[in-house]
């Protein structure tokens, strides 16, 4: 049986539907639901006016330890669309999408994209100074390549068009006009990348989230991912994580915005350095941030750390 919020939400929901029955009668927009933000971005730039967007995890929100809310229940439950990443990021979505009773189409965006299996069969998080297991086989943080990117963007196309047949042409040419941006956006990453010298690639990063933006981009990412299970690492696991620094050459250490910053201002403190700064991992800044959108996002990524790599 659902659990009583959700109950309750979708009782309010269906008075909400009801009396909104008229409005929506005059539109012609579908309704979407993104589980984070980054995906909600696609989908926007995808659907354009022909869509309504809920995202669940907005800015700055961590899907791997979202508590769903009973608006989101509210959501789901009169959505025609739901975008999903997939590859267990989300483990609240199917206790969320049985209590709700959708009808929508559950769209797993990473569908087609050649994942990367997890060392260990999984990664940590630091929140509030805890640190949380995310177990999984494979690597969900497909987005952090643009090439993946393409995949998802397509298959949102793909969605609305299967949810709205009116609209396909329209989110076929949005779809093509946003691609022919990711094409740009690769061909940056890769040229900022090339300028570094080889010696100058690796940085350090609070949680392993950054598999695909160094496979296909040649940056290696160092984390504290296997150097603890604890809320703050060991000295022995530090001063091993900090050999690692100086063999590889690493030239920053950055905070993410999801996490929780203590466990890198520890590394940075113990290797005498501090923090270079903040990337963008799971989630995107609020509108008035430095990364508000996809497009935004990889570039202030890419910035700054090749910038770090060369004053380092």
């Amino acid at each position: 049986m659902p659990p009583h919020w959700i109950k309750n939400a979708l009782t309010c929901a269906v008075i909400t539907f009801a009396s909104a029955e008229p409005v929506l009668a005059q539109t012609d927009q579908i309704h979407v639901v993104a589980t984070i933000s980054i995906v909600g971005d696609f989908a926007n730039q995808v659907g354009g006016d022909r869509i309504a967007l809920d995202t669940l995890v907005g800015p700055d929100g961590d899907a791997h330890v979202y508590e769903p809310k009973p608006a989101d229940a509210m959501a789901l439950a009169r959505a025609d669309v739901v975008l999903t990443n997939g590859l267990e990021l989300e483990g609240f979505m199917s206790r969320l999408i049985a209590a709700s009773g959708t009808k929508a189409d559950i769209i797993t965006l990473t569908d087609q994209i050649q994942t990367r299996e997890e060392t260990g069969g999984g990664h940590y998080h630091f929140v509030n100074g805890e640190a949380i297991f995310h177990a999984g086989a494979h690597d969900p943080h497909a987005w952090q390549s643009v090439v993946n990117a393409r995949i998802y963007v397509r298959n949102i196309s793909e969605a609305f068009c299967s949810a709205d047949t009116d609209g396909c042409k329209e989110y076929k040419v949005n779809a093509e006009r946003y691609l022919a941006e990711l094409d740009i956006l690769d061909a940056e990453i890769r040229s900022s990348i090339a300028a570094l010298p080889e010696t100058d690639r690796t940085v350090v990063v609070g949680h392993s989230a950054f598999g695909y933006y160094e496979a296909e981009y040649g940056i290696r990412f160092l984390s504290p991912q296997g150097v603890s299970t604890e809320s703050e690492a060991s000295a022995a696991n530090v001063a091993g994580l900090i050999r690692q620094m100086r063999e590889t050459n690493a030239g920053a250490i950055f905070a993410e915005n999801i996490s929780d910053s203590r466990l890198v201002e520890q590394i940075a403190r113990e290797a005498g350095t501090e923090i270079s700064g903040v990337l963008y991992s799971d989630a995107l800044s609020p509108p008035d941030g430095p990364a508000p959108d996809y497009l935004t996002m990889m570039r202030h990524n890419t910035q700054a750390i090749t910038s770090s790599s060369v004053d380092h």
